[in-house]
């Protein structure tokens, strides 16, 4: 497994190696201090398969620098490590891709665990950020009946969603128009009784079909 820590704080790049170590004996590490310098590691082979940002950067932070790492490594899975822990941005930065977002005070066993969850294709979000919600998973109808049915092509996008891959990556991957790519995402929602990205992240969590839409 390949890291990539992007934090302009030594001691704590550090500490997440460290930890990274207990996670995978085998775990090779590369970090940078901003994203400008990350940028520079794209394109290089072999690629990165976790991410592991600081949303607080100098030159470009929070939101900007996440997606600005999520279009140079698309195929990475990325999981923002802050000390913010503003419910409103953690639900953002989902949104917007990351696989994950671990606040920087969260225990070790935690953390790992968080990433452990990550890697198996799952979606971390602290407590106190899905709780911020209103609901179990923050959606503003009730869980479905049944579970949902969803056709082929309706599933891979979902499948695409899961491993926190932006529309226009999906619509590639899948040989289609980004705008049919949002038309079956917007059909998923609706089955899934959700109106937002995180939300669907959450909601099939919630209703056990991980394993069916992401099988290990």
């Amino acid at each position: 497994m390949r890291v990539l820590i992007v934090d302009d704080h030594p001691l704590y790049r550090e500490g997440l190696k460290a930890l990274l170590s207990g996670l995978d004996p085998d775990v090779e590490t590369v970090d940078a201090a901003d994203v400008a310098e990350a940028e520079g590691l794209a394109g290089a082979a072999p690629g990165f398969d976790l991410i592991l940002l600081d949303m607080n950067l100098p030159g470009l932070s929070r939101l900007a620098a996440l997606q600005r790492m999520k279009a140079a490594f698309e195929a990475a899975c990325l999981v923002v490590v802050s000390a913010e822990e503003d419910p409103a941005l953690i639900l953002q930065a989902i949104d917007a891709g990351a696989a994950g977002y671990i606040p920087k005070n969260t225990d070790v066993a935690v953390t790992i665990r968080a990433l452990q969850l990550v890697l198996a294709h799952g979606i971390f979000v602290p407590a106190h950020a899905l709780r911020s919600m209103g609901g179990p998973c923050g959606s503003p109808a009730p869980a479905p009946e049944r579970l949902p049915e969803f056709s082929e092509r309706q599933r891979a996008v979902l499948r695409g969603l899961l491993q926190g891959k932006p529309n226009k990556v999906i619509a590639r991957e899948l040989d289609v128009a980004e705008g049919t790519v949002k038309a079956h995402l917007w059909a998923v929602y609706q089955l899934l009784g959700v109106s937002t990205r995180t939300q669907a992240m959450c909601r099939v969590h919630e209703l056990g079909l991980l394993d069916q839409l992401l099988p290990r």
